[in-house]
């Protein structure tokens, strides 16, 4: 008995290659996109700490200068820092956040000359991004900015 191999045709082999294209097509660029929006918004959260921190730091160094302090506020996805004495932004202070990364809360975050948040800032903001969220949290009395992951 001679044993007979059952060939595949050229239209079988094309409609294999075609279903695991529409497959990798779907799948693979949800899993990539969300790893790194994910990874968009842990740096978004530890950019947005490091300029509130910035921004205490200048209302502090320039208290001898300008009594008014300084500010960090944010308009939807863009922030800057603003001298609170003549109301400018200070050079390469105007910042962007990528629209699939969310932040809500605080709009406003004033830093007075001894470095303490002003009467009437806000104290805390969220980062969030494909179920990752961070918490920006600012204690009034201080200054001192954290940020945490939830």
């Amino acid at each position: 008995m001679k044993k007979r191999c059952k060939a595949h045709t050229l239209v079988e082999l094309i409609m294999i290659v075609v279903i695991l294209g529409a497959l990798a097509f779907i799948a693979v660029p949800r899993l990539q996109f969300a790893t790194v929006y994910r990874k968009q918004a842990d740096t978004v959260a530890q950019k947005l700490v490091t300029d509130l921190r910035r921004t205490r730091r200048l209302a502090v160094s320039d208290a001898a200068t300008n009594t008014d302090g300084f500010a960090l506020n944010r308009t939807g996805s863009t922030y800057e820092i603003v001298d609170l004495s003549d109301g400018t932004t200070i050079p390469n202070g105007t910042f962007s956040i990528d629209s699939k990364i969310s932040c809500s809360g605080g709009t406003s975050f004033q830093f007075g000359p001894l470095g303490n948040l002003k009467t009437g800032s806000n104290s805390q903001l969220t980062v969030s991004a494909q179920g990752k969220t961070f918490t920006i949290s600012i204690t009034p009395a201080t200054g001192i900015g954290q940020c945490t992951e939830n």
